[in-house]
């Protein structure tokens, strides 16, 4: 990396999403920095599905092709750190680094993600990204047909059910405790051959993540194969906030349809703006906010 501290623009995450957006700048002839921690939220994934001319790829790999790419083009550079304070000034914006560095620039990107607040079970976190899922679009496929468990309860439950019945029918909604579901909705489950079991979830039993059984608190046991949850989740990266950035009722940043958050000259892609998170989602995002970036820059200047 070279000695630069002052760029055109700093993006704050360098997974598909900030990649993809230092793609679209790099080939706009962008000074740009990407500052990233690599702790991509689905680094326990073996395979990422879903993702045109990449389908069963494991992610990492196709993160190592994105950032050798991206790199190739030479007002790129990127610096392996986390972005720990920043501050609007006069001029733009500065960053200050966990190791202390300060970096600054003319705008910035937030392609930071989320954190994933998973519940405190046992074995839950070993098996996330591989036998416990989040998406079906990206992993229903490979477990259809398979016994398969909802891990959730009242309006979600219910839904996401009804969803995954489309991939299986061999399927079980685990309430993890007394149900909230409506008679309504516990009848129409029912109806389409969806077991509901209320029992509270002690253990997931698993080997290297693949799972085997659910081991519930009252000493009982149900034999599973794959199981969704939705877990609440946090903003991996907090300067957004601090600068003033404003998050929706779901704990996501703002972003317009061109990616521009709350505060002029700051843009965000990827997993901390939405719920669709899918690596080509993440991607479009990226592209969509180094495009309207590197226009808004260059509309500036006339």
């Amino acid at each position: 990396m070279k000695s630069n501290t002052h760029y055109e623009v700093i993006i704050v995450g360098g997974s598909y999403s900030g990649l993809a957006a230092a793609m679209a700048l790099g080939r706009s002839l962008r000074k740009v920095l990407i500052i990233d921690g690599q702790q991509p939220c689905n680094r326990q994934t073996p395979f990422s599905h879903n993702f045109i001319t990449h389908d069963g790829r494991p992610p990492h790999e196709i993160a190592a092709i994105a950032r050798k790419q991206v790199l190739t083009y030479p007002t790129v550079d990127i610096l392996n750190d986390l972005v720990e304070k920043g501050v609007k000034t006069e001029a733009g914006f500065q960053v200050e680094t966990l190791e202390g560095k300060v970096y600054k620039a003319d705008r910035l990107v937030f392609a930071s993600g989320v954190r994933d607040l998973l519940p405190e079970i046992s074995g839950l976190s070993d098996c996330w990204g591989i036998s416990v899922l989040h998406c079906p679009y990206c992993h229903g496929y490979e477990v259809k047909g398979a016994d398969t468990g909802i891990l959730g309860n009242g309006e979600f439950g219910f839904e996401f059910s009804m969803l995954i019945s489309n991939w299986t029918d061999k399927l079980t909604l685990f309430t993890n405790g007394q149900s909230t579901l409506s008679p309504e909705q516990t009848a129409k489950l029912q109806r389409g051959n969806i077991k509901i079991v209320d029992n509270k979830v002690d253990l997931l039993v698993h080997k290297d993540g693949m799972i085997s059984h659910l081991h519930f608190e009252d000493g009982t046991s149900h034999p599973i194969e794959a199981v969704y949850t939705h877990a609440p989740f946090e903003q991996s990266c907090k300067v957004p906030e601090q600068l003033g950035c404003q998050l929706d009722e779901d704990g996501y940043l703002m972003v317009d349809s061109r990616q521009r958050t709350t505060i002029e000259g700051i843009y965000a892609c990827g997993d901390n703006t939405t719920r669709m998170r899918t690596v080509a989602n993440a991607v479009a995002m990226g592209t969509t906010a180094g495009m309207m970036l590197n226009k808004e820059m260059v509309l500036g200047k006339f």
